[in-house]
């Protein structure tokens, strides 16, 4: 591991020195500047780690040669406290020295579609939809909608949208299952508590160098956009379906000013889609526990419920419980994501050690 960590300083000053000279071509100078920021963190933990053993060091020795018993319990004071700090370093440095996702920095289509529950399971994907926009905001990334049904009652029957900005996917791909909310509807004169559910399914955008899908395997159609409960809302074939014959994949897009703008954005879902179906492929030939470190859950999978009445959230996966389930419905989601991304990185430490 400190063999890694030498040869990662030793790269990351060989950039700075390089990039110090100036006479670097643009085209290099930004390979190079994305090549640093990606060690940086790493390296910075590294130098925290030697100057702290380094300092634990200098401490001991002195402890060794000292005779006044008040200076010794001051010394060993802070070596205690020293031991405990290099302690959690290691811990950080391995998480950082993990094997990357290739795909974590890139951004995101999300697709919530409310299931069982009907107009309930619609409203609950309303409320994730807001609860992801709210989590974004904070984040300072960028939400795009691409394609939206909207529910009879309000909600969405299915709504598909783009996360774009900083490591989204490496913060968002914990997301995909079966979201099961238990709460009183609007509807309920009775005051019962329902169950319901809406599924999430969050692939990366997939960009040129990861797929070529070519318009020649595309079939193309139109049709009338509809609104709620399915009736048509203009008279002019706008809104776009894209098959995508080899994998039979098939998006549509309606929300667009244009039957070109509706275009564009369901040829930018399908290279997903059939990008994220590659990706699936992969994960199946790599085996269960593969995929259970890579933590990209099915649809079917029950991940999380959201019980209102206790005002709970529960992570069926690494069974977290927590009781912020307002803050976390108005966009605090990292107060259920940390949780959940140390723990899928705790195992993905014990399966390298297997």
């Amino acid at each position: 591991m400190f063999d890694r960590l030498e040869l990662i300083e030793k790269r990351y000053q060989e950039i700075q020195d390089i990039l110090s000279t100036g006479t670097v071509e643009v085209k290099l100078m930004t390979e190079l500047l994305k090549e640093s920021a990606g060690i940086a963190k790493t390296v910075e933990k590294y130098r925290l780690y030697k100057e702290n053993s380094e300092e634990l060091k200098d401490l001991k020795e002195m402890i060794e040669l000292e005779s006044d018993r008040e200076m010794i319990d001051m010394a060993q004071g802070e070596i205690d406290r020293l031991e405990d700090l290099i302690e959690k370093t290691v811990e950080e440095l391995k998480i950082l020295l993990l094997p990357k996702d290739p795909n974590d920095d890139k951004n995101v289509v999300v697709e919530i579609k409310g299931a069982a529950g009907g107009d309930e399971g619609n409203l609950f994907a309303g409320d994730l939809f807001r609860m992801y926009s709210r989590f974004a905001e904070t984040m300072k990334w960028k939400i795009e909608v691409l394609n939206v049904m909207e529910g009879s009652m309000g909600g969405f029957t299915s709504i598909e949208f783009m996360v774009s900005g900083d490591h989204v996917y490496s913060q968002l791909k914990y997301e995909s299952g079966t979201h099961r909310v238990q709460r009183v509807p609007s509807t309920e004169s009775q005051g019962r508590i329902h169950t319901s559910t809406a599924t999430v399914l969050v692939m990366p955008e997939a960009e040129d160098l990861d797929i070529d899908v070519s318009w020649n395997d595309v079939r193309f159609d139109t049709f009338n956009s509809s609104g709620p409960g399915g009736q048509s809302v203009n008279t002019t074939k706008s809104a776009v379906r894209l098959t995508h014959i080899p994998t039979n994949t098939v998006v549509s897009c309606q929300d667009g000013k244009s039957q070109h703008e509706n275009r564009d954005q369901a040829f930018r879902l399908l290279k997903t889609r059939v990008y994220d179906k590659f990706l699936q492929e992969q994960l199946e030939k790599e085996g269960a526990e593969r995929q259970a470190l890579v933590g990209r859950g099915d649809r079917s999978e029950k991940i999380r419920t959201y019980n209102y009445p206790q005002n709970r959230v529960t992570d069926h996966r690494i069974g977290l419980t927590v009781q912020r389930l307002d803050a976390i419905m108005e966009g605090r989601l990292e107060l259920i994501l940390e949780g959940v991304i140390n723990e899928f990185q705790k195992r993905q430490l014990l399966g390298e050690t297997k």
